[in-house]
């Protein structure tokens, strides 16, 4: 394994252009959205491209194999619309067909059963159709082309590879296709993917059918039905994306959106309708009294979405209800100002229940919070033989208690991490379109970068920069993580108040995510754009 200190040192600001931008986690996938915006592209289209280019560059976190989801904004109509990319259970997959095999409690994280049907490619193309501009084998020219000539790595992707290395692809069918004869590329290395470049030429000449049907579907259900699992072709054959409504909330002024479950931004809103009563402005960023409340905010929150956050179509949430500043005002009661809560339930509202993120913003004003990812890193670690993805692992996202709305079932999705976001004004026009991945850490960091943004006025680089606090597991009774930079009397007077805390540093910093940010000035039509300091990407300006 790599030193887990990071190598270097870094400060920045936010990047300004007047056109279009595109912010994520490699800088040769910027350029592919960027080259896409150049050529007269939409906001969809680059974000295809993007999304294509860091299934190239970085496979430690996303691809074909994995899920999307995204919402979009028209700068014409100031509607958001809310893309679920994401796949279900196969339809021989249950709960008595687990509990024969022995896995009554959980399911083992790189296990084939956790394979669920791969939603990106077809997220992809819907998105494409319904907003895009460009022929499809030109938005994924930019990422064939880095596939089949290769590209040097960058330092914290070859770290997350050799740990993905050890943990998955060494043991996994077919993950030495993603390896150097065995090992991780090292920084600055040429990787070639031309398993990959096939598969996105196909994906480009066919669409969608290309992936759900013939060959690379054929050989996605072998390897999983080798590895134990039970996955076919019908299943792969009758996958489909669905266009919902969002979610939202207000705060501060401002519209913020989420799409709605099986995702988890439902946690982002409660958290915020919760927060919105104190004046956070007044308290130190860093300080422990605040820290404290956004820490029992979240802990509220997550006890509410890890119980009603399931697949709509078999357990709908009371949205309405959840959202309710009623409600909010309620679940705030709960928060006693000098002590910690680690047992937090789940309310009963009545209603009147490892991943990649960009952003882009068109010349047009459209926007394009998109999300798509892999889980785990490399997912189950599986590579369907000579096409150069990995699978997927969501499926460990499910409950196997049959009482819970998230429970196992045939054809269903499970409880989802990833999470895009979206900010308008009042008048509809466009705030913010952002995003923190990191499987639980998403919605505790669109709340931290939120308050950043619109309590403390900061800029989206300094957002970014802002060390921040996660709820290691994303529940009500977590311990609590403090990254390297918040002062060591605030992580004393946090455990004194009864939160188990520790402190984290290093390459362990992962685990508070990795954002981007574009903010569009209402006034000038600036957009202002921040990149992770946790990441290798950057936010790049259409000139």
């Amino acid at each position: 394994m790599p030193n887990d200190e990071l190598p270097f040192h870094s400060r920045r600001s936010p990047v300004l252009g007047r056109r279009g931008m595109v912010a994520t986690s490699q800088p040769l996938a910027a350029q592919a959205g960027i080259q896409i915006l150049n050529q007269g592209g939409s906001a969809a289209d680059a974000a295809v491209a993007t999304a294509a280019a860091l299934n190239v560059t970085e496979p430690t976190s996303t691809g074909l194999g994995g899920d999307c989801f995204a919402l979009y904004y028209q700068a014409n109509t100031q509607q958001v619309t809310a893309l679920n990319g994401s796949g279900r259970a196969p339809a021989g997959l249950s709960l008595d067909l687990l509990r024969r095999q022995g896995f009554s409690q959980s399911l083992p994280p790189f296990h084939a059963h956790t394979v669920t049907i791969p939603g990106a490619c077809a997220g992809w193309c819907d998105l494409h159709t319904r907003y895009g501009k460009l022929p499809l084998a030109n938005i994924l020219a930019p990422a064939i082309l880095l596939a089949e000539q290769g590209f040097p790595v960058a330092p914290v992707t070859a770290y997350s590879w050799a740990r993905g290395v050890e943990q998955q692809l060494s043991s996994a069918p077919g993950g030495i296709e993603l390896t150097l004869d065995g090992r991780a590329p090292r920084p600055g290395e040429i990787f070639r993917n031309p398993g990959l470049a096939r598969t996105l030429h196909a994906v480009a000449e066919g669409g969608a059918v290309a992936f759900y049907q013939g060959q690379i579907a054929a050989a996605i259900a072998e390897v999983v039905q080798g590895a134990g699992g039970v996955l076919t072709e019908v299943d792969l054959a009758t996958h489909h994306s669905t266009w919902d409504e969002p979610i939202s909330t207000t705060y501060r002024g401002l519209h913020i959106w989420e799409c709605p479950p099986n995702g988890q931004g439902l946690t982002a809103l409660l958290a915020l309708n919760i927060l919105e009563h104190y004046d956070l402005a007044k308290m130190p960023a860093l300080g422990a009294k605040r820290l404290h409340l956004i820490i029992e905010a979240l802990r509220l929150a997550f006890a509410d979405t890890r119980w009603y956050v399931a697949d709509p179509a078999f357990n709908p949430a009371p949205l309405e209800g959840l959202l309710s500043k009623d409600y909010a005002s309620e679940r705030r009661r709960l928060i006693d100002p000098r002590r910690a809560t680690l047992d937090r339930q789940h309310g009963s509202p009545v209603a009147g229940s490892d991943t990649i993120y960009l952003t882009v913003i068109d010349e047009h004003g459209d926007a394009c919070s998109f999300i798509n990812s892999n889980y785990m890193g490399f997912g189950t670690g599986i590579v369907p033989k000579g096409w150069g993805f990995t699978l997927q692992n969501r499926g460990h996202g499910f409950s196997l208690d049959p009482a819970h709305p998230n429970a196992l079932a045939p054809g269903k999705r499970p409880y989802h991490t990833i999470i895009p976001a979206l900010a308008t004004h009042e008048d509809g026009s466009l705030y913010a379109s952002f995003g923190v991945m990191g499987g639980f850490m998403q919605p505790q960091g669109h709340v931290q970068v939120m308050l950043a943004l619109l309590d403390d006025e900061l800029d989206p680089q300094a957002a970014l920069d802002r060390p921040r606090v996660c709820l290691t597991d994303g529940t009500a009774g977590s311990k609590v993580a403090l990254e390297e930079g918040i002062p060591k009397r605030t992580l004393t007077r946090l455990a004194q108040m009864g939160h188990p805390v520790e402190s984290v540093k290093g390459h362990a910093r992962a685990l508070f995510g990795r954002g981007q940010i574009i903010l569009r000035d209402r006034e000038s039509g600036v957009l202002w754009g921040g990149s992770d300091p946790r990441a290798d990407g950057c936010a790049l300006a259409q000139v």
